[in-house]
Formats: C-alpha cells, sequence, structure tokens
C-alpha cells in the first residue's frame, strides 16, 4: 500500500504525535508499505527522509505549528496516488484531506490524538470553556462523519468523542511504542549527575507547554522536597521559551535550588538511559490521549505518579503500575510522598510497569492498524450523490 500520512507538524518539531508518526511509519516501512509524510513547513528545512513532503506554511510564533490553506501542486499530486490516508489533526490537515482525497475517492482515516478541548483552556485562559465546547461539538461530529474511519487511542478518549457529539463508529487502537530500548535500557551514570544510589529520582519527559500542567507539578514537589532532603526532580524537554523561562522562575521563587534539575531536551537514543536510572515517572497532565512519555517510562521499568484523567488513567492502573491521585494539590503530594518512601512498592510496581507496557509495543498496534487499513479500504464505497465531492473536484481542476 502506499500510506499517505497528513499532519500539521512535524520534524524538526518533537512532540507525541511527531514521535508517534515516525516510528509508526517506520515500522509500517519494514512491513513492506510506502509511507509518505505530508505537512508544512519553512522550505529551507530539509529532511533526512525523501518522503518527508513540506509544503510551505506560515509559522505560528515558536509553537512549531504552521498554518497554510492547501499543500503545494507536486504534494497534491503525490497525496492523490495514495490508497488511503491517515489524518493525524483534524482542522488544517483534516480538511485538507477532505478536500483533496474525497473527490480522488480515496479513504481517510483519522485519529483523535488531542483533548483540544482542555488545550483551549490552557492556551486560551480567556475563552469560557463553554465556548471551546461548543466550537468542538459543532465541528467535530459532521468532520468524523465525512471520513471513512475514526480512531481513539484510548477508551477515555473515545467517551470525550461521544461527549463532543460524535455518533460515528470509533475503534479504539493505541498507538504503538518501540519499546525494546526501553525494555533492555542501561542506566545512565547517577554519578555522573551528581546524585547517589540513597537519592530518589523523579523524573518528568515531554514538552514544558502550559497543557502539561507544570506548575502543579511543582508545588507538589515543593511538599515532598521539605519532607525528604534526598528527593530530587529532573525535567527532561524543552518547549515554549516564555514558558520555560516562567516554570524556571516558580522553581526558584519555591526555594528548590538543585533539586529540582532542567536538562532541556536530550537525543532521544538517551532517553532509555536517562529513564532507568530514575526511581518513579512523574506527571500532572490531564490533556493526554494516549501518553507515550508514560508508556515508555513503564517500558524502562518505572512507577507511574498520575491524575487520574483520560489518556494517564486509561494506561496507569492505580496501586498496580503506579498511583494516581485526584487533580488535588494535597492528596497527589500525598500519594507522591508515599512513593518516595517506600522502596519495595516501588520495586513491585516497577516489574508490573514492564509487563504492563507491553500491550503497547509498536509491532501489536502496526498489525491492528495495518487489519484497519485493509478492511477500510476493501469496505470503501464513493459517497454517490453527494454534491459537495462533486463540487470539490471541480475546484480542484482550477486549482492545478
Amino acid at each position: 500500500m502506499k500510506i499517505g500520512m497528513m499532519l500539521d507538524s512535524y520534524k524538526p518539531y518533537v512532540s507525541g504525535i511527531t514521535n508517534h508518526v515516525e516510528i509508526n511509519k517506520r515500522h509500517l516501512e519494514l512491513a513492506g508499505h510506502e509511507v509518505f509524510v505530508f505537512t508544512f513547513g519553512e522550505l529551507e528545512y530539509k529532511d533526512d527522509d525523501p518522503h518527508v513532503i513540506q509544503s510551505k506554511g506560515v509559522p505560528l510564533a515558536d509553537s512549531g505549528f504552521y498554518l497554510s490553506l492547501r499543500y503545494s501542486t507536486a504534494a497534491k499530486k503525490l497525496l492523490k496516488s495514495m490508497d488511503i490516508v491517515h489524518v493525524h489533526h483534524p482542522f488544517l490537515s483534516g480538511r485538507l484531506a477532505l478536500r483533496y482525497c474525497r473527490p480522488a475517492q480515496i479513504p481517510i482515516v483519522f485519529t483523535n490524538h488531542t483533548r483540544y478541548d482542555l488545550y483551549a483552556q490552557a492556551y486560551l485562559p480567556m475563552m469560557p470553556h463553554e465556548i471551546s465546547e461548543g466550537l468542538l461539538q459543532a465541528y467535530m461530529p459532521s468532520f468524523c462523519e465525512a471520513v471513512d474511519l475514526v480512531i481513539a487511542p484510548s477508551a477515555g478518549m473515545e467517551k470525550v468523542l461521544r461527549r463532543l457529539n460524535v455518533s460515528t463508529n470509533v475503534a479504539v487502537i493505541p498507538n504503538g511504542v518501540d519499546l525494546k530500548s526501553f525494555h533492555d535500557a542501561k542506566p545512565f551514570s547517577r554519578a555522573e549527575l551528581g546524585y547517589t544510589a540513597d537519592d530518589v529520582l523523579l523524573v518528568y519527559s515531554g514538552r514544558l507547554a502550559p497543557e502539561k500542567n507544570l506548575p502543579f507539578l511543582l508545588h507538589a514537589f515543593a511538599g515532598v522536597a521539605q519532607a525528604l532532603p534526598n528527593a530530587h526532580l529532573l525535567l527532561l524537554g524543552s518547549g515554549i521559551q516564555q514558558f520555560e523561562e516562567e516554570i524556571r522562575t516558580l522553581a526558584a521563587e519555591l526555594e528548590l535550588g538543585e533539586r529540582i534539575r532542567f536538562l532541556g531536551r536530550i537525543n532521544y537514543p538517551e532517553l532509555p538511559a536517562y529513564l532507568a536510572m530514575c526511581d518513579a515517572f512523574v506527571t500532572a497532565s490531564i490533556t493526554e490521549v494516549h501518553p507515550l512519555s508514560v508508556i515508555e517510562a513503564m517500558g524502562a521499568g518505572l512507577p507511574v505518579m498520575g491524575i487520574h484523567s483520560v489518556g494517564v488513567g486509561d494506561t496507569v492502573r492505580d496501586e498496580e503500575t503506579g498511583l494516581l491521585a485526584t487533580h488535588d494539590l494535597p492528596a497527589f503530594t500525598a500519594k507522591l510522598t508515599r512513593l518516595c518512601l517506600d522502596p519495595n512498592l516501588r520495586a513491585q510496581m516497577s516489574e508490573s510497569a514492564r509487563k504492563e507496557s507491553s500491550i503497547y509495543s509498536i509491532e501489536r498496534a502496526t498489525a491492528l492498524m495495518l487489519d484497519h487499513y485493509e478492511r477500510t479500504r476493501s469496505e470503501y464505497k464513493p459517497r454517490k450523490g453527494d454534491w459537495s465531492i462533486h463540487l470539490k473536484k471541480l475546484l480542484e481542476e482550477f486549482d492545478q
């Protein structure tokens, strides 16, 4: 098959979605398929992979996203040769999939990776929740109805789509993670970072961005740090510069000094070793859909401390592979303190977490996805009588 992945941003921007698409692309190619990525960016950037096709976009500040309402002529021509396309962002890429692929009778698959309702609250706090959710309720049902297969990476995300009035069939397929390097990870040297075997190292990996609820996490760690002088927090990753500066300022205001270490963005191949060096993974995010960073940490044998929410709550089994708390600072801090104090509990959860991570292996996920691709292609029926398809086809003839 020739498979087209459509998304609004891709490398060099780093996110859970870009990592997922890169890993998924590689394993689909190992299975014998041709996979192309269609995205937007600066044309000066050249990806090492010739199957990554960029069309010119306008950068949205330093967010890593680009705004564009069309693909280049060459990109459109290549896209129309695909056997199936898989959309990973519903707004820009999603609309272009309907515009270009529906008239060409190419089946369209859509995975909803993101809690757009909560992202709106994080980035547009002045917008009332009722308005942001109302906009999604107006958009998502019709978009999902227009594609041929809707995928939710977790059962919790399916419930969110239902709450947004999506009534079409939704398949729950977890995003795959390449776990081998995490299962086989050898710990990075604690001594090189100035830590001892007796120190309790908590780690967060991911973007430093508003939707990750990092101020909550830092305040919780401040409570732990007061009780446990050997507890430390490592933050792996980078993000929006202004927000990163705010987080560093908050750490200083909390007088945590060197108890919190910002290691910045590290090379992905080094991530397993950093995780394996630590004692537990911590996250306060409630915007996850399918938290790859949590699954990677579990693969490295780390128990996870998180919040009962879609994504994290779907992945972590409370009291078995980690601990889950309500979105309440004292409750979260108390459970995190318990995890730090009990090495036997951490060891027990470590083994369970490593075993549980296997259900998210990229090999299993790729096989499931290919089954759905084949079924979607075999069951595809052109939507005859849809005047909008004919109109789009006519418009495309003038837009060559």
